[in-house]
């Protein structure tokens, strides 16, 4: 099963990453093939943890990212 992951550049170095169709799943790592090796690790992780508690798996969610540009100045 495939899943969108979003990955931030971290301020203090490195990199995390959250699954949106997972909420509570995230990961980090030191670089971005790190972070997506952890954050597929999480997944994991997070599935059977899911499948243990009875809880609906959600399959990936379709969803939009978009920039939007706001006047600062009040």
């Amino acid at each position: 099963m495939d899943y969108t992951v979003l990955i931030y550049k971290d301020e203090e170095g490195g990199f995390w990453a959250e699954v949106p169709s997972l909420p509570g799943c995230y990961s980090q790592g030191e670089t971005v093939e790190e972070t997506m090796e952890h954050v597929k690790e999480a997944i994991e992780t997070h599935i059977i943890a899911l499948k243990e508690g009875l809880q609906e798996i959600y399959a990936n969610r379709e969803f939009v990212i978009g920039n939007v540009t706001v006047n600062t100045i009040a």
